[in-house]
């Protein structure tokens, strides 16, 4: 039973879906490094898309994007793509639990979809011979995850206002 203080959602617009996951693309090419605290801001969009609207927003999209961040980062070649189809599917899988749930929990069923795909990365890079980083490595997995409700509130935020605002209508 959705909660007393929950609006009717609009459906998400396809525009807006794609303007968001490219801005959250443009936001990961910022110079500011990759830091262990820096989250990835695209990983928690496909993650958000792929939970609120997982036939709009698939795996195909998410392995698409991660080549793309290979590039960039002139990482191995599907490296990323590889843990975003792995955040996709997981996200895709969860589609149906995540929203029932309060903030919290919702923070909490997606923090494992995160570290769960930095470690594929992660056994990706260190198959190949790279190092392991410290376990300090797996900070961005949380800090993406704590923003799960910053991102709830900017994104569904279009889709919250109502068709023909009625004043005898509350909803």
């Amino acid at each position: 039973m959705p909660m007393p203080h929950e609006h009717l959602l609009l459906p998400a617009s396809r525009g807006f879906i794609t303007f968001s996951l490219v801005v959250a693309f443009l936001l990961d090419l910022l110079p500011w490094g990759r830091t262990p605290v820096a989250p990835e801001f695209l990983a928690l969009a496909l993650v958000f898309w792929n939970i609120h609207q997982p036939r709009m927003v698939g795996i195909g999209v998410a392995f698409l994007f991660g080549l793309l961040m290979d590039v960039h980062d002139a990482s191995l070649l599907g490296e990323h793509a590889l843990a975003y189809t792995i955040l996709s599917y997981g996200a895709m899988s969860l589609h149906r639990r995540v929203p029932w749930f309060s903030m919290p929990a919702q923070v909490m069923h997606v923090l494992p979809l995160f570290l769960v795909a930095q470690a594929a990365t992660l056994l990706a890079r260190m198959a190949l011979g790279g190092s392991f980083p410290g376990w300090l490595w797996f900070l961005q997995g949380v800090a993406t995850a704590l923003l799960w409700p910053l991102a709830d509130w900017l994104l569904l935020a279009p889709q919250r206002r109502a068709v023909d605002h009625d004043e005898n209508r509350p909803i």
